[in-house]
């Protein structure tokens, strides 16, 4: 996948909310595939994702979206044509049924030939699992369903982009697995953008990691160099490590200490999660010191 054009571009993106730095000199590039954007609360996830959807406009720097520039009116329309959103709380209309609301996102998406519009909607109802319910109103569906609601809106027209906010927050273990297989199957061909506070779901799909944290771009590369990051600093002991920096009993009754690991510790592979921490650690002193 790292051989293929970007799909998407930014260089030196910067967003400001009064005194606030919400994206500060952000560049990065996203190929085909899933990537994942990790970031605590507050890092500008949110504010990025509304960006490369074109809901929001930088206050400087350039952007380039599926070979377009979408600062422009005719590079926005376009853009829109061809990507998905999924924001991390969609609105629906509490009385339409499944079927109706997807039907009305393809007129929203120009699909203006009444008979190809709701194939399109079976279609997508369909790929996310949806056939059997897609004639009762949203206000009725569960939870993880109306999540595959906003799912097949945002995959209504086949589009090359699809922008991801959360989809899994609230689901059940069986719901976040049918939604991993899910983004899975729609990362292939197209570029996939899935932010989430999940790492598991970064380590299961994700070929590429973003990480965000105070508005700038902390991390790009694959999950196996994120959980690199802790490589040697990550230990199981019998007792908690006075000296970690964060540590917890597991299942089998030892600790997993991170941090400077004693001369005679026990050192075990690191995780994705390992290497997040402590790269948010880091990131955390040096705006300390500074």
């Amino acid at each position: 996948m790292e051989h293929q054009a970007p799909r998407v571009e930014l260089s030196g993106v910067d967003v400001r909310y009064g005194r606030l730095n919400a994206l500060s000199d952000v560049s990065l590039s996203l190929g085909q595939g899933v990537t994942g954007l990790l970031g605590p609360n507050g890092a500008g996830k949110t504010t990025l994702l509304r960006i490369l959807a074109t809901a929001s406009t930088p206050d400087a720097g350039t952007l380039r979206v599926l070979g377009l520039d979408p600062l422009t009116a005719a590079g926005r329309q376009t853009v829109r044509r061809r990507l998905g959103y999924l924001p991390q709380n969609p609105g629906f209309p509490p009385h339409f049924t499944a079927f109706e609301f997807i039907d009305y996102v393809g007129i929203l998406k120009e699909i203006s030939d009444r008979g190809a519009r709701r194939d399109e909607a079976r279609r997508v109802l369909e790929e996310v699992g949806l056939t059997a319910d897609r004639s009762k109103r949203i206000r009725k569906l569960s939870g993880g369903m109306r999540q595959r609601v906003g799912l097949a809106a945002a995959i209504v027209g086949n589009p090359e982009l699809l922008i991801l906010d959360e989809p899994t927050v609230g689901l059940d273990p069986e719901q976040r697995l049918r939604f991993r297989e899910l983004i899975a199957e729609l990362g292939e061909g197209r570029t996939v953008l899935l932010s989430t506070h999940q790492t598991e779901d970064v380590a299961a799909l994700c070929h590429k990691v973003v990480v965000l944290d105070h508005g700038g771009v902390k991390f790009q590369g694959s999950p196996q160099e994120l959980a690199l990051l802790a490589q040697g600093r990550v230990w199981s002991s019998g007792e908690r490590a006075s000296t970690a920096l964060a540590a917890w009993r597991t299942g089998v009754g030892t600790f997993r200490n991170i941090g400077v690991p004693p001369a005679d510790a026990t050192l075990v592979e690191p995780t994705i999660e390992d290497g997040y921490l402590l790269l948010l650690d880091g990131a955390k002193a040096s705006a300390g010191a500074a």
